[in-house]
């Protein structure tokens, strides 16, 4: 067997989100032969990559059918995420995606998909961090049980830098960790802007693959604000099948479909799809109606990116600072892996098909 014999066959082995060859994207590397014995590294688009499985029995199968049918096929994986920045240079340089998690309202679920969305991804090995931008109802410090905690300040050349919480793998920046949470935050449009702006410039995020920020529900002040400050990547949307709350979540949909934003929705997820009693797991019930969140996905022609059931036991790990994702409940974790899994795919197919980010400049 030779370098040129099995590059020849693994080039027939297609990415399946890119729609190109192994080879021709250059994810082959490492490669070594040894008798009958074959290894070689494929560099994945993101840690996160659902499909691992997938690519490694087509290059298995493609080096046994075309080059050696006694070959001993060895597939190791790596992940070097994608990025695709204008300004790579000012904003958050060392984040590669930032990931804004909306919804048309409140109530849908948006802060507990942010949070175990950013738990999978880490899970998958990718560095991350949670950025919780709901100035006026903020709860990923009770969501990661980090109450009472103040983050530090560090000194970069003269400049005070906030470092961010670290909570089981995950960078959190919170308001709720810099003020009394008896207080209500009673701020003006222009000092909720301002905050929005200092978690971006004055928080050291270090390197990142993603970046996700919780963002308030519905379409206004801070959504600009935000995508006037940092070059968003894309968007996900949250919503609920019932009818209300799709109409709502329409809006946020429109909104980043506008041509003064042009800011990517990556997909849609529905959270409180079904509800399935601990006693009779094989049944479901659709409590706020049946796949309004698939139709709303078609309607928009955007990824229906994963439909998250509504157990007790998201809710307990909320409660208790331990996110789902950390449970035992290895259904609703396998839906929220499925749901993260799409969403990196998503971000991935659309860093290599869509024009680089970029800070939006919007006409006041």
């Amino acid at each position: 067997m030779t370098t040129e014999e099995i590059m020849k066959a693994l080039s027939n082995v297609q990415e399946p989100d890119l729609g190109k060859d192994l080879v021709t994207l250059n994810m082959i590397k490492d490669l070594m032969i040894s008798g009958n014995r074959v290894a070689f590294t494929v560099v994945l688009t993101t840690p996160a990559c659902p499909l691992k499985e997938e690519i490694k029995k087509a290059c298995i199968n493609a080096i046994k059918l075309l080059v050696n049918k006694d070959a001993d096929v060895l597939v190791d994986f790596s992940s070097n995420t994608t990025s695709k920045r204008l300004d790579a240079k000012t904003v958050l340089s060392e984040v590669k995606n930032i990931i804004a998690i909306v919804s048309g309202k409140g109530g849908v679920g948006k802060s507990t998909v942010a949070a175990n969305l950013a738990l999978a991804l880490a899970e998958g090995g990718a560095k991350v961090g949670l950025m919780d931008a709901d100035i006026y109802g903020p709860s990923q410090h009770i969501m990661f049980g980090i109450r009472g905690e103040r983050p530090m300040m560090k000194d970069n050349g003269g400049k005070g830098l906030i470092v961010p919480i670290e909570k089981f793998g995950i960078k959190i920046m919170s308001i709720g960790s810099l003020i009394d949470e008896k207080q209500a935050v009673i701020w003006r449009g222009p000092m909720v802007s301002s905050a929005i702006r200092q978690f971006v410039t004055e928080v050291d995020w270090g390197e990142l693959d993603y970046l996700v920020i919780d963002m308030p529900p519905g379409t206004g002040d801070i959504h600009l604000t935000m995508v006037q400050t940092v070059p968003v990547t894309g968007v996900i949307v949250v919503t609920t099948p019932q009818t209300v709350a799709i109409a709502d979540a329409k809006k946020g949909v429109a909104m980043f479909g506008q041509a003064q934003l042009k800011v990517p929705v990556i997909g849609l997820v529905e959270n409180m799809s079904y509800f399935t009693p601990a006693e009779l797991p094989e049944n479901k019930y659709y409590i706020f109606g049946k796949d309004g969140g698939k139709k709303l996905a078609d309607e928009f022609d955007i990824p229906l990116l994963g439909q998250i059931p509504l157990v007790q036991s998201i809710r307990e790990g909320g409660d208790i600072g331990v996110p789902l994702m950390l449970s035992d409940d290895e259904i609703t974790k396998k839906a929220f892996e499925e749901f993260a899994g799409n969403a990196a795919r998503g971000i991935a197919m659309r860093n290599a098909n869509m024009e680089a980010t970029q800070i939006q400049q919007i006409l006041e």
